[in-house]
């Protein structure tokens, strides 16, 4: 946060937003599905690429403030599964944006120490554009900062397909397939995020109130927040209020908090043991 705070002027019009954030109670990982960029160019009379070339904007912005502020993972959701069925010219558009982005990029991920990873069935991609990936991963993978995580080619029914047939091929291949039991920790470590903690906020733009297929598993108790604003004008002060509306958040994680409740639990023991005296 002390980082943060250095890089903003006295009229900057997030220092107060940077200055109320706890830096002991950051989210640990961040996961954003960046939807919005089609409307974002409709809305201006232009061609969806324009947004989507806009949307690489945010993508910067984002990465580098999650860095500055000591964040420990940021995965963006790029390209799904269902993205397939969009139009070819818009596809292959897509797949140049990245190349671009991932060899702009890599001065600054290395500057950041960020590094780099892609989950998904990368296997699917062009050879190109798998190349190009595969060559940044290799090149920040030695970086000890922040975990930045591309979710392309993804889908979280996909994963989770993927990660029980693993389950199930490894007991095949060590000989204990007959006396297989499923059980979490085992989906858990097979996930494309095996490496990675849940997501503590999941962060949706252009106020679509879905999780389209994202990170399934990982989310069930991450807090969600969802904004109106699409992707291409995300910017830091965008996410320094998604971070601050997450740390007012109360995360019980199913139990109860040291507040009002667990007081309003002990009356009702206290109650529950008057009536029982008295039906005696």
């Amino acid at each position: 946060m002390k980082a943060l705070l250095e890089q903003l002027g006295p009229d900057d019009k997030d220092r107060e937003l940077a200055a109320a954030i706890d830096a002991e109670r950051l989210p640990a990982h961040i996961a954003i599905i960046m939807d919005g960029n089609g409307r974002w160019a409709n809305r201006r009379a232009l061609p969806r690429i324009a947004g989507h070339s806009a949307g690489v904007g945010a993508v910067h912005k984002t990465v580098e403030t999650c860095a500055i502020l000591g964040i420990g993972a940021l995965t963006l959701y790029a390209f799904s599964v269902e993205n397939w069925k969009r139009p070819r010219g818009e596809v292959d558009m897509l797949w140049r944006l990245l190349r671009i982005y991932l060899r702009k990029e890599l001065g600054e991920l290395q500057r950041n120490n960020i590094c780099l990873q892609a989950i998904g069935r990368l296997e699917a991609l062009p050879a190109a554009v798998r190349d190009e990936l595969e060559t940044t991963i290799a090149a920040t993978a030695r970086n000890t900062g922040l975990r930045l995580t591309l979710a392309i080619n993804y889908s979280g029914r996909a994963e989770l397909v993927d990660a029980i047939n693993a389950v199930i091929e490894t007991a095949r291949l060590n000989g204990s397939l007959s006396r297989l039991r499923i059980d979490e920790d085992m989906i858990s470590s097979c996930l494309y995020t095996a490496a990675l903690p849940d997501p503590d906020l999941l962060i949706r733009t252009s106020g679509e109130m879905r999780v389209s297929n994202f990170l399934l598993w990982q989310i069930a108790y991450a807090e969600l927040f969802v904004t109106d604003t699409l992707w291409p004008d995300f910017n830091r002060t965008e996410l320094l209020k998604a971070i601050l509306d997450y740390q007012r958040r109360d995360r019980r994680f199913g139990g109860l908090s040291s507040g009002p409740e667990v007081a309003d639990l002990r009356a009702g023991d206290s109650l529950l043991e008057e009536i029982v005296v008295s039906s005696q």
